[in-house]
């Protein structure tokens, strides 16, 4: 998802992600030392390595992802199919903690303790002072304007401007996959719009979040597969409904 973020607000900008820069894979965890000896100029990734070259005064911040995308779908859980058929009731047991877990780590009164945890060697292994800011949704940005400080531009688990984090909504699906066609992603399996489609169909499976959120007793299921229309920090609008227009509005693609 950082080769997609990275890729639209390039590309939003008039610099071709393909042509104009050599676009990159690293861990996450070379970024900020990449940044330090000179061999990249820039990077995106989650936190906690965008705040730390702010903190060692190596860079700056020039976006957070939340300006470039509101309320943005970030990471997924994914199960093998045949292993969910196999394990229905484990399977719903792993959804149901995930839910548990996700409504824990939204608790602000609970981010002082996930902040500790995620510092520790076995996870981040980064200052408790560096990864708790961005946590809070404190960002100094490093270039000179004022700090952000939203606890929505930081990291939400459940909840959001939006409504369900946790959910799996088909029409973000559907973004990535359109994007996937708009760079020329994996042409040989993902030739149409309409194979995208058919892709998101069979793969999501949030009938299954559905049913774990009812086990859980969870109130405010959404009652819809998409969540509507998206805008971006440059106008553009995503309408799940019409993907085509939004392929056609982008000037810098490959499809």
């Amino acid at each position: 998802n950082q080769d997609f973020w990275i890729r639209y607000w390039f590309a939003a900008g008039g610099v071709d992600p393909d042509q104009d820069i050599d676009l990159l894979a690293v861990p996450s965890a070379e970024t900020v030392q990449g940044m330090r000896n000179g061999t990249m100029d820039a990077f995106s990734t989650g936190d906690p390595w965008p705040y730390r070259i702010v903190a060692d005064g190596i860079g700056f911040m020039a976006a957070l992802t939340q300006q470039i995308w509101p309320f943005h779908p970030e990471e997924y859980l994914a199960i093998r199919a045949d292993w969910v058929e196999q394990n229905p009731r484990a399977t719903q047991a792993t959804l149901m903690a995930v839910m548990e877990a996700q409504q824990w780590c939204d608790d602000p009164a609970n981010r002082e303790e996930l902040t500790r945890i995620l510092s520790g060697r076995a996870y981040l292994n980064v200052p408790v002072e560096v990864l708790t800011p961005p946590f809070q949704g404190n960002y100094e940005l490093g270039d000179g304007k004022p700090a952000v400080q939203d606890f929505n531009a930081g990291p939400l688990y459940w909840e959001d401007g939006r409504g369900s984090v946790s959910y799996p909504y088909k029409s973000h699906d559907l973004w990535f996959l359109t994007e996937s066609l708009r760079w020329g992603f994996h042409a040989r399996f993902l030739p149409d719009l309409d194979t995208a489609r058919r892709l998101v169909d069979e793969v999501n499976r949030e009938d299954l979040w559905r049913e774990a959120a009812q086990a859980l007793g969870v109130k405010n299921i959404p009652n819809n597969t998409s969540r509507g229309t998206e805008r971006f920090f440059d106008g553009v609008v995503f309408d799940p409904q019409d993907p085509q227009a939004y392929l056609n509005s982008l000037k810098i693609k490959r499809v």
